[in-house]
């Protein structure tokens, strides 16, 4: 997968693709993007941890062939060198491996697969919440919420545009940008789902001459 960036001019082009879509309907859509979703400082801890336990069992089965090698670099060696030695080494593997672990995208390795989906759905729906898109006045909002450090998307509507679309629209649509995501044309691909929805938005919730924009049109740069 190539990696996701914006330009200035990409960012445009996406706000105005949203612009467009809350004039023609009374719908609200909006695109967030947040750095990740979870920091997974548990599992890159216990990761850490489970390998330095690793390491100081099968450093204790080569116990004997470790205590002659450290023996002998001088005469007359300390019974402590080797605990010290065991010691000192476990927690250097430790400290590497967690420094390891914390590195972009090693988490996608060593943090379950289903652990890293529901994070980052309790957040896209943290987000849906927070920014007021579940509370338009016709329940129309519209959140494309992308995480990448995980490299998720998600798609959540609200109830009132959900319940008029056919079942597996937003199936289609998520697969759709990711596809145009992977081929490293991100932009184009959210600018081409939020017309998809537009075209719904508009069938199902058209313009009125009261309609008013609820929400900002621009991309929301989210915090961690």
């Amino acid at each position: 997968m190539k990696s996701f960036r914006l330009t200035d001019d990409e960012i445009k082009q996406i706000n105005e693709a949203a612009a467009a879509v809350e004039k023609k309907s009374s719908g609200e859509v909006v695109t967030a993007v947040i750095r990740e979703s979870s920091d997974y400082n548990y599992y890159e801890l216990m990761f850490s941890l489970i390998t330095g336990a690793v390491y100081f069992i099968v450093m204790l089965l080569l116990y004997k062939p470790v205590s002659t090698w450290i023996n002998g670099f001088t005469w007359n060696p300390q019974m402590w060198w080797i605990p010290l030695f065991y010691g000192l080494s476990t927690a250097a593997v430790v400290s590497i491996f967690y420094f390891l672990a914390n590195i972009p995208g090693f988490d996608r390795i060593i943090v379950p697969s289903e652990v890293i989906s529901k994070k980052v759905h309790r957040r896209a729906l943290a987000c849906f919440s927070e920014s007021g898109i579940r509370m338009t006045a016709d329940r129309t909002g519209i959140l494309f919420y992308l995480s990448l450090r995980e490299r998720r998307l998600e798609i959540l509507a609200d109830s009132g545009i959900d319940g008029k679309v056919d079942p597996g629209f937003w199936d289609t649509v998520l697969k759709d940008v990711v596809s145009d995501i992977k081929a490293g044309k991100a932009a184009a691909g959210l600018v081409k789902a939020i017309n998809k929805c537009g075209e719904e938005l508009e069938k199902h919730f058209p313009v009125q001459k009261d309609d008013i924009n609820e929400l900002p049109d621009g991309i929301i740069f989210l915090e961690d």
